[in-house]
């Protein structure tokens, strides 16, 4: 098994920053590996803790009197240069619940007002969101939206559109447009399921 002997914090970014790691292979040679996080501190990293503790929050929500519309958003993104679907999601302040960070992103990034559901744990435990490049690790949190959107409460450096996308448009953005992993396998779901939210159930969800 690999082991680790050094860790080097290498820039200094509030959201994010990258480490050096060096160590030794399964084999025992040295190795070097360079993870992005969004700890600000070494003590901080899940490396050190060795706890899984969410940095953000991903939100499955359904919108409209028969919960046939489901809550997109599509984001320009600067990795790409270009725009992509996404679930509405952002981080967790300290002292944030997963549903209350929910609700404040859901707000923020939409302008919805947004009703978590009270699922199984296993259900919003927190997830690695791509393990190889970062310690990343995001709850999902399900729930209702209602409400009308708006982008007036949209950071500068956010560049939004909000979408309420039926199974018709859901179908053709899996087929032509960029889409986030995590959504596009919850969105298969949504396509398939007559009710999205029936997985949920057996765990004892509160659903309607």
């Amino acid at each position: 098994m690999a082991q680790i002997n050094k860790i080097s914090k290498q820039t200094e970014n509030r959201f994010l920053n990258m480490y050096e790691i060096e160590g030794t292979n399964k084999v025992g040679h040295p190795t070097r590996y360079f993870v992005a996080s969004r700890a600000e501190r070494i003590e901080d990293l899940k490396i050190s803790t060795g706890q899984n503790k969410p940095d953000g929050v991903v939100i499955y929500s359904l919108y409209g009197e028969k919960h046939d519309r489901v809550v997109l958003i599509r984001q320009y993104r600067y990795p790409i240069d270009g725009f992509v679907y996404e679930f509405p999601a952002g981080l967790v302040d300290e002292g944030e619940t997963y549903g209350q960070a929910a609700v404040r992103e859901m707000h923020e990034e939409t302008g919805l007002d947004f009703s978590p559901l009270t699922v199984e744990g296993m259900f919003e435990e927190p997830r690695f969101t791509t393990v190889g490049l970062t310690d990343e690790s995001c709850a999902t949190v399900y729930g209702y939206a209602s409400g009308t959107m708006s982008r007036k409460y949209q950071e500068e450096l956010e560049e939004i559109e909000v979408v309420l996308a039926d199974r018709d448009e859901v179908r053709r953005i899996l087929k032509e447009e960029r889409v986030a992993i995590m959504c596009a396998y919850q969105l298969m779901h949504f396509l398939h399921d007559e009710d999205p939210f029936a997985f949920l159930k057996g765990g004892g969800c509160t659903c309607e």
